[in-house]
């Protein structure tokens, strides 16, 4: 996930001015607390900048859809950890890739999962229109461009070569930051790692014919964006998160049943979406991003069978331990 907002950044401020974000290490917050409002107030850290594919959260807040939890959205800057400040106790739930969570609970943060944000993997290989590259197999020998060896692009890429039955010496991999469209478009590269929601989009946004190329066959054990907090606030804090879990829940539907409201919500914070041509660019992320939401009741729960199954694949490639277990970074939320 980490990986995926920065994406956002790079992509779009090249494309233009970036809708409007600004990249900033400071932290916005905006709060649904009220007066007769109960029960602890929870901060959820969202990463970097607002962004359209946050606006379910904006749904929640402006549509009072937390309820009478109150509820802080805090954007924290680019140049801050992806769990800092939830270990640190600054936020209460985060959203980031369940993968990503896995990997930082054997390093010895407690974090569990609570909930998917996507229901589906938001990685993607990317190659242009014309390349003879058909499937990650044909991958062997060429140069493949990601931002770097970490998140949720490395970790879709080392599962697609490893599903290829291909290693890291079969191809040659390029730390190229988040140029993926100038590396592929000048040939610095012959594929890239990217997101369905962000850098195709924003291929096709700026003309550049390309193609995407699925990680491997379905079903895709890794799980991406998700509802992360630590087991102590989990376990202190039941109802208050299964409140925020709640809205942000019924946010996505309501995203998904009508993106006008999507776009609307993120208005007020994204002002530059008063644009047509700014509102648009959001409109075709947007999109994309809906097929990644869960889109039915049973798709909003979590799991248990493919978060073992994700357990399972981190360790086979080394990205976590084998002893890592599902139970061991996820807790029952009534």
């Amino acid at each position: 996930m980490r990986a995926a907002f920065k994406s956002v950044i790079g992509a779009v401020l090249a494309l233009s001015v970036g809708l409007g974000f600004s990249a900033c290490s400071s932290s916005r917050e905006t709060s649904s607390a009220t007066p007769e409002a109960q029960g602890k107030p929870v901060t959820i850290g969202l990463t970097y900048i607002p962004n359209i594919q946050f606006s379910p959260f904006y749904v929640a807040q402006q549509q009072k859809l937390f309820g009478e939890q109150p509820v802080k959205l805090r954007h924290h800057g680019q140049n801050e950890g992806l769990f800092t400040a939830l270990i640190q106790g600054n936020e209460d739930v985060v959203i980031a890739g369940a993968d990503e969570a896995a990997q930082a609970h054997v390093e010895g943060h407690d974090l569990v999962v609570v909930a998917p944000y996507y229901n589906t993997y938001p990685v993607v290989i990317l190659v242009p229109e014309a390349s003879p590259i058909k499937s990650v197999a044909d991958l062997k020998g060429k140069t493949i461009g990601l931002p770097g060896k970490y998140g949720e692009n490395w970790f879709g890429l080392q599962y697609a070569l490893n599903a290829a039955g291909l290693s890291e010496s079969d191809v040659t991999i390029q730390a190229i930051g988040y140029t993926q469209r100038v590396a592929l478009q000048t040939g610095s590269v012959d594929a890239v790692v990217g997101f369905s929601n962000n850098d195709a989009v924003q291929f096709k946004q700026a003309g550049f014919a390309a193609r995407e190329i699925a990680l491997g066959t379905d079903p895709m054990p890794l799980m991406g964006a998700s509802i992360i907090t630590t087991k102590d606030f989990a376990k202190a804090h039941s109802q208050e998160l299964a409140s925020v879990i709640s809205g942000i829940q019924q946010g996505i539907s309501k995203v998904v049943t009508d993106p006008e409201v999507a776009l609307d919500a993120t208005a007020q914070y994204v002002p530059d979406l008063a644009v047509a041509e700014h509102r648009e660019a959001a409109a075709a992320t947007l999109q994309a991003t809906i097929r990644l939401f869960p889109q039915t009741e049973a798709e909003h729960a979590l799991d248990p069978a493919r978060l073992t199954k994700m357990v399972e694949a981190l360790g086979e490639l080394g990205i976590t331990t084998k002893t890592l277990t599902a139970e061991d970074i996820t807790v029952p939320v009534p």
